[in-house]
């Protein structure tokens, strides 16, 4: 814990003085990461990279002993993980590996609830995993498969109820979290999405809906502003932020690939921005290198001319999230 507090301190001031002097400057290991796992998916969400067929990188599953590698490296300073980017982490074979290896972790999981049998329910609560999110988009079915195309909300509620009871079964402190991506067209359900966590005993978390096909805009946006993440003016919709020259993220949250590749956050969905490849180097070799510095640099002069920043939810103002 000691050296985790201390890096947190490093890497906080290194951004702030960054910051403030517009220059890009490093110090200390990132204090979280996402991993993914896999970007296959079942489902065809249409608003997804992975789902919606968009994605143009090559598909696959992470090797264990890359993982391991990552996590030799990056362990004694996180403050927590994520063991999700795009696809569904639970598709790749060795899931459970991946848990197992990172239980001495606050680790986060987001599955889209179609694999939680009793078995694996079983399984993820006594893993001692931090976290589990869980999307729920809908409380019928005709909703729900709105926008989760292919899902079964059915069998998304009875992995719910499995590891609900399992937690409780084993005493777990899992938390359990409903995700519901406010759009127009499940915006009505609001209040039955509420009662279902209540009932439940679990949390949720109402979030606001990325686009990336820029003519959806009209077809997903809800009526209500506070839980859009666009603003229309003069006939074009842009992200509620003025993308200010700064993103934290750049010195905290870095993304893993299936294959290796670092990218610098999680609104990177196509991995246009490669930083390094830890299959050939270090992973502090690839934080501290010219890649990621002319990449900061950007972000500090220049935000607003990256593509990937046009729906990143750092900045947001009028948006509500609870």
């Amino acid at each position: 814990m000691r050296v985790r507090t201390i890096n947190t301190i490093r890497a906080f001031l290194s951004y702030l003085k960054s910051s403030v002097t517009g220059r890009a400057f490093i110090s200390g290991m990132p204090v979280s990461a996402g991993v993914e796992l896999t970007n296959h998916c079942n489902l065809n969400c249409p608003e997804c990279n992975a789902g919606s067929g968009l994605m143009t990188r090559e598909r696959g599953y992470m090797n264990i002993g890359l993982f391991d590698k990552l996590l030799a490296e990056i362990e004694p300073y996180l403050l927590y993980l994520r063991l999700y980017f795009q696809g569904e982490p639970m598709m790749h074979p060795h899931f459970f590996s991946f848990l197992e290896r990172s239980r001495h972790i606050n680790t986060v999981l987001s599955t889209n609830g179609h694999f939680l049998s009793k078995e694996n329910a079983g399984k993820i609560a006594a893993s001692g995993l931090n976290k589990i999110i869980i999307p729920v988009d809908g409380t019928d079915q005709e909703t729900y498969s709105s926008y989760r195309i292919n899902g079964d909300l059915a069998m998304v509620m009875d992995g719910l109820k499995n590891i609900t009871e399992e937690k409780k079964r084993v005493s777990s402190r899992l938390i359990i979290e409903i995700q519901f991506l406010v759009n127009k067209k499940n915006e009505h359900q609001i209040s039955s999405v509420r009662h279902l966590a209540r009932e439940m005993n679990v949390s949720l978390k109402l979030k606001s809906m990325q686009i990336i096909n820029e003519g959806d805009y009209e077809t997903w946006l809800p009526s209500e502003p506070h839980f859009a993440r666009y603003r229309k003016e003069n006939g074009v919709f842009s992200v509620k932020s003025s993308l200010p020259n700064r993103c934290a993220r750049l010195w905290f949250n870095p993304v893993i690939t299936w294959d290796g590749k670092v990218v610098p956050c999680c609104f990177d969905k196509n991995a246009d921005h490669i930083m390094g490849d830890i299959n050939e180097r270090s992973f502090r070799e690839i934080w501290e290198g010219k890649e990621y510095r002319k990449f900061r640099e950007r972000i500090l002069t220049s935000r607003q001319s990256i593509e990937i920043c046009r729906n990143c939810t750092s900045g947001l103002r009028g948006v509500r999230y609870r």
